[in-house]
C-alpha cells in the first residue's frame, strides 16, 4: 500500500473510531457518549469486581424469589448498565410494538402515551411512576399529558440521570424523581391521581408486594396501569429450549423468576384491585417488538470493539466490556423468546382501586 493510501486508510480509521467514541450519543441523540460509560455509583475499580459479583447471585434465578438481596443486585445492576442502556438504546428502558411507518423512537412514544390515557387523568393531576429508569417515559408523559409526575428508582445513579434530563427538557417543574425501594415507598396513602409500571415491576420478588404498596399510595376511584414480563401459554416449561430461553433472560436483566401470564390478574385481585381491561400488547396486530433487539453483527462488532477500546485506554471501567457481553447474549435470548412466542414484555393490565364505601 503505498503511503498516500495508508494515510487515508488510517484517517479514516481514526475518524471513525473519534466519531463513535466522542461524538455518538444514544438513539435518541442525546444522553451519555461512549466516551462517558462509567459503572454509575460504583467506584471505577470496583466495576468489574461488581458484574462478578451480581452474575453469581443471578445464574440460579428460581432460588432467590424469596431473597432479601434482591433489591441490592437490582441497584447494582442497574449501576452496571444505565450508561450502555443510555449510549445504545436511549431513555426509555423498555419496548414497544412495531408500527409500520413508524420510527423506533415514535413507537417508544406511543406505547407510553397509551400508558397515561388508559389512567384517564386531567392536567396537574398527581401519577407515580414506579420504577422510572432515567425518566425516558416519565417526560413523555408528563408533556403529552400536562400531568405532575413522580417517578421512583431504587438507583441513585438513576436519580441523578434523570434529573439533569428532566432539567435539559425544561420539564423539572412537571417531574419529579426519589430514590427509594417500590416495595415500601416513601409516600402517604391515597395520595396519587393515578400510577403506571412499564416493565419494571418484574424486578419486585413476589408480584403482590409491589402492587400492594401501589394500592395503598393510590386514591379510591383511580386508576393503576402496567406492562408486565410475563412467560405466555405457549411457554412449556418441559422443553429444554424454551427453559434455557427464559432462564437466558432472567440472568441477563436481574429477574428473581418470570412470572406466568395468569399470575397477574391473580396478584391484582388478592391486593383488591378491581381489574378493568388486560391484555398482551405484543399479540397481533401489534408487529413483532422484538425486531428491534435483531441488529446486525456490524452494529454489534461495532459497539463492542468500541467498548473494547474505551475499556484498554482506562476511559471505561474494567469489566464493561462483560457488562455489554452480557446485554448483547441477554438481547438474543429475548429475542428468540419473542420470536417463539413464549415471552412478552408488554403484558398489560389496567387496575382500579375501589371507592371507600
Amino acid at each position: 500500500m503505498d503511503p498516500l493510501a495508508l494515510f487515508a486508510t488510517a484517517s479514516l480509521i481514526a475518524v471513525s473510531l473519534y466519531w463513535f467514541i466522542c461524538i455518538h450519543g444514544s438513539a435518541e441523540q442525546k444522553g451519555k457518549r461512549a466516551v462517558e460509560l462509567s459503572g454509575g455509583s460504583i467506584a471505577k475499580e470496583k466495576v468489574e469486581d461488581n458484574y462478578k459479583q451480581y452474575w453469581s447471585f443471578f445464574r440460579r434465578p428460581k432460588e432467590i424469589e424469596t431473597t432479601e438481596n434482591v433489591p441490592a443486585f437490582v441497584d447494582t445492576f442497574y449501576n452496571l448498565v444505565t450508561d450502555i442502556y443510555e449510549w445504545g438504546w436511549g431513555q426509555s428502558f423498555h419496548f414497544s410494538p412495531s408500527i409500520p411507518g413508524k420510527s423506533d423512537r415514535e413507537c417508544t412514544r406511543i406505547h407510553e402515551q397509551r400508558a397515561v390515557d388508559l389512567l384517564g387523568v386531567k392536567p396537574g393531576a398527581r401519577i407515580l411512576d414506579a420504577g422510572c429508569g432515567v425518566g425516558g417515559p416519565m417526560r413523555a408523559i408528563a408533556a403529552h399529558s400536562g400531568a405532575n409526575i413522580v417517578g421512583i428508582t431504587i438507583n441513585e445513579y438513576q436519580v441523578n440521570r434523570a434529573r439533569l434530563h428532566n432539567k435539559k427538557a425544561g420539564l423539572d417543574s412537571l417531574c419529579e424523581v426519589v430514590c427509594g425501594n417500590f416495595l415500601e415507598m416513601p409516600f402517604d396513602d391515597d395520595s396519587f391521581d393515578g400510577v403506571y409500571s412499564i416493565e419494571a415491576t418484574c424486578h419486585a420478588p413476589k408480584l403482590e408486594d409491589v402492587y400492594r404498596e401501589i394500592y395503598r399510595v393510590l386514591k379510591p376511584g383511580s386508576m393503576y396501569v402496567s406492562y408486565e414480563w410475563v412467560t405466555t401459554e405457549l411457554f412449556n416449561s418441559d422443553d429444554p429450549e424454551h427453559v434455557a430461553i427464559i432462564h437466558g433472560i432472567e440472568r441477563g436483566d436481574a429477574l428473581p423468576g418470570l412470572r406466568k401470564y395468569s399470575d397477574i390478574y391473580e396478584v391484582a385481585k388478592k391486593v383488591g384491585f378491581e381489574v378493568v381491561d388486560e391484555k398482551d400488547l405484543a399479540k397481533p396486530p401489534s408487529n413483532p417488538w422484538w425486531t428491534r433487539l435483531q441488529m446486525g453483527k456490524i452494529a454489534y462488532w461495532r459497539n463492542h470493539i468500541v467498548v473494547t477500546v474505551l475499556s484498554w485506554l482506562g476511559i471505561a471501567p474494567k469489566g464493561t466490556v462483560d457488562v455489554h457481553k452480557m446485554l448483547v447474549e441477554t438481547a438474543d435470548y429475548l429475542a428468540k423468546g419473542g420470536d417463539k412466542g413464549i415471552f412478552s414484555p408488554m403484558h398489560m393490565i389496567l387496575c382500579r382501586k375501589p371507592e371507600k364505601h
